[in-house]
């Protein structure tokens, strides 16, 4: 039956989110949860009258409380570097777990404190918990995870569909191991061997094997452009080869943006679907 192109892109959606998509709650709790005991330590820095000296017993009686500042400062990592107007200096958090700290390295701790505003904030009582503020940082640093999510969305929610299917599937499969698993030859792909291909998924049946691409572009891009070109190419090679299925499945209103190229593998791919063909339940009837 022949599609209308235009038809079935005035069906693409402009957003695949869910509700974990924004933060992961999780993941957040799980990171506090890590330092909590620190960083209740270091509230009873909150407001002090003596900020130095009491900083300074408290790396002394509990050195792992140095761990918690970089957080403080929404950095991941254990070490930090600084350019000073006169020399380099590398902050190293975990240096408590290679050696009993000394003065000058509890002093030059305080020092980054002060010069970073992490005194300021706590001794002026800006904030009053630190496990709520790092509560927010969490969640911050969290929602730069969202590309990352976001990229995985599709993928999870193509799987459903095919699981719905009850067949053998595999996902993340390289073309060496479908050719070592089935027997079949995939060179026309890999330009004999020279190039490394890997499918989202590969569904097997008794008579065919169907090896998926799916994505999800929100905003255009040159990339989309080139990813059109890329399938349409694995497309006319796939053709050729007998008992493979090509099917890609994609969707985003980015593709407004490269429509014409998206169009020419439209003409070439009769297995192109977006989200309303799968909920049309598409796969069960080209599948089984």
């Amino acid at each position: 039956m022949e599609r209308n192109f235009e038809e079935w892109l005035s069906t693409l959606r402009s957003s695949i989110s869910d509700y974990k998509y924004y933060v992961d709650f999780e993941k957040v709790y799980e990171n506090i949860n890590d330092i909590k005991v620190e960083l209740n330590i270091l509230n009873s820095l909150i407001g002090s009258k003596d900020f130095d000296d009491e900083f300074r017993s408290i790396c002394q009686k509990y050195p792992q409380t140095l761990k918690c500042i970089p957080i403080l400062l929404a950095v991941r990592q254990y070490e930090i570097e600084v350019q000073t107007n006169y020399k380099n200096i590398k902050y190293d958090f975990m240096l408590y777990k290679y050696k009993k700290l000394s003065h000058n390295d509890i002093d030059l701790y305080l020092e980054f404190l002060k010069e970073t505003g992490l005194k300021e904030l706590i001794v002026n009582h800006i904030i009053n918990n630190l496990v709520d503020y790092v509560l927010g940082i969490e969640v911050g640093l969290d929602s730069n995870g969202r590309k990352n999510r976001g990229g995985h969305l599709m993928e999870n929610l193509l799987e459903r569909y095919i699981q719905a299917l009850n067949v053998e599937y595999y996902k993340e499969m390289y073309t060496k191991d479908i050719e070592k698993k089935w027997n079949i030859d995939l060179s026309l792909l890999t330009n004999a061997g020279d190039v490394t291909k890997r499918f989202d998924f590969v569904v097997k049946t008794e008579n065919q094997i169907y090896v998926f691409e799916t994505n999800f572009y929100k905003a255009g891009g040159s990339k989309l452009n080139e990813t059109a070109r890329s399938y349409k190419n694995i497309t006319q090679e796939i053709d050729k080869i007998e008992g493979v299925t090509f099917i890609w499945v994609t969707d985003g209103y980015g593709w407004r943006s490269a429509k014409h190229n998206l169009k020419e593998t439209f003409d070439v791919l009769n297995t192109l679907y977006n989200i309303h063909d799968l909920e049309n339940g598409i796969l069960r009837k080209v599948i089984l």
